[in-house]
């Protein structure tokens, strides 16, 4: 592998798309520690150190964006609006029948999904800029900080005006950087993006973790969080290769004096078909009656029962709705994500079959047996590597933002298995070995 790598930088082409990802992504992490303008960055520094290990509701998109959120940078808001604004377009797609016809019009209609997937994520920073502004300026980003209400000092229009247009503009940044990615460098440039993010957080929770940790100088914690992870990711990368392959057979056609088709292929049918998408729609779901909660009277009693039950991840009540709400949007997504309907019509008509299947009506109803029977496996396996780190490393005493935890591990080891197969498919254009001899 290491032969491989040296391989690639030596490869011309290959060697100047690897040095520019190399180079978006230092101006990426560039971006996250630049604070916007408006903000007392001492009151900030303070604050992110009182609040280590107790993100609460805002660890998710703090995740996202590197740790540019609680920095209030203006990378802030990270990659979050994106992600947000393609799920929606991709849910949008199966109920709208004008973005229905426009996928299936091939690259000029992706081209013009892409288009509004832009103008979406630059409408939801807009929102979600005024919502982190109007967050930080209450004091509510850092509660429990002795100096949060000096985190703004300035509560005036203009420099609120100011601080939202900042971090829209970071996030349309953000987006062509990704873009950038794609078209000029190696793999899918907002996939690197939010590796990089997630990634950049692991040196210093592991490092609270050592430092919070009471055997052995916490050393004896660290190792114990080291080894899960290890496992972890040997699990992530054994389910998420893993496909149930079937089988299909094309009859051979006579058009003119040649001979077509008579060959044999597959469906390949991931276990963990939607992969990180249920674990961000849960975590968002539980999110949203914590945020509102912050906004209303601290004696009320239902605030005090969704900060006891909801906003603490530890909770019985939080563990259990997140799992099945796991389970739940696993189903959902690919119940929409994958027509059963659509790829036996298909087949059809081009002369395929499943062998031992009749074609039409009983094929689209074996694909939806089997989807249902490999989804359950799928979705309590997304269940338990969400909740499993929480469960344990509870009697270890370790803070709730474990970097190995579900969907930052799920999207690490997702986007490193795909950024390597296209190093892999461009190594074996000039050389077959690729990176396993």
């Amino acid at each position: 592998m290491l032969t491989a790598f040296a391989r690639a930088f030596k490869t011309p082409d290959l060697r100047k798309k690897l040095l520019f990802t190399l180079g978006i992504i230092v101006i990426y992490r560039i971006g996250t520690h630049i604070p916007i303008p408006g903000v007392d960055y001492t009151s900030v520094q303070q604050c992110v150190d009182e609040a280590s290990g107790k993100q609460g509701i805002f660890g998710l998109v703090n995740m996202f964006s590197g740790g540019a959120l609680l920095q209030i940078t203006i990378f802030a808001l990270g990659i979050m609006p994106y992600i947000t604004a393609s799920i929606i377009l991709q849910l949008l797609t199966v109920v709208i029948p004008r973005l229905e016809a426009l996928k299936k019009e091939g690259q000029a209609g992706t081209a013009k999904i892409t288009q509004y997937t832009r103008y979406l994520t630059v409408a939801l920073a807009v929102l979600q800029g005024t919502g982190l502004v109007a967050t930080a300026r209450s004091g509510a980003l850092f509660s429990g900080c002795t100096v949060a209400g000096n985190v703004v000092p300035d509560r005036s229009i203009f420099t609120t005006v100011v601080m939202v247009v900042t971090m829209t503009a970071g996030t349309a940044v953000v987006m062509w950087l990704g873009e950038l990615i794609t078209d000029r460098g190696i793999g899918n440039g907002m996939s690197i993006l939010m590796f990089i993010s997630i990634a950049a957080t692991f040196p210093a929770a592991l490092w609270a973790i050592k430092q919070e940790g009471s055997l052995a100088d916490g050393w004896i914690e660290f190792g114990t969080v080291m080894l899960v992870g290890f496992v972890m990711v040997g699990l992530v990368v054994f389910v998420e290769q893993a496909q149930r392959r079937i089988p299909v057979q094309y009859a051979k056609r006579m058009i003119g004096r040649r001979s077509y088709g008579g060959t044999s292929t597959y469906i390949p049918l991931k276990v963990n078909q939607a992969g990180v998408i249920p674990v961000i729609f849960a975590s968002s779901l539980l999110y949203i009656p914590a945020l509102i909660a912050q906004f209303s009277d601290s004696k009320s009693g239902w605030r005090t029962w969704i900060e006891a039950n909801l906003a603490d991840p530890s909770a019985p009540t939080h563990l259990v709705l997140y799992f099945f709400l796991i389970v739940f949007f696993a189903f959902f997504y690919v119940a929409i994500s994958f027509n059963p309907e659509e790829v036996a019509d298909n087949m059809k008509k081009y002369g395929g079959f499943i062998p031992g299947i009749r074609a039409g009506r009983p094929t689209a109803e074996y694909l939806s047996y089997v989807l249902n029977r490999i989804t359950w496996p799928g979705s309590l396996y997304l269940g338990l590597i969400a909740l499993v780190p929480t469960m344990a490393l509870a009697g270890f005493g370790a803070n709730q933002n474990f970097p190995f935890g579900g969907t930052s591990i799920l999207i690490i080891v997702g986007v490193g298995l795909e950024t390597v197969k296209q190093i892999e498919s461009q190594l074996q254009q000039r050389n077959y070995e690729g990176f396993l001899r």
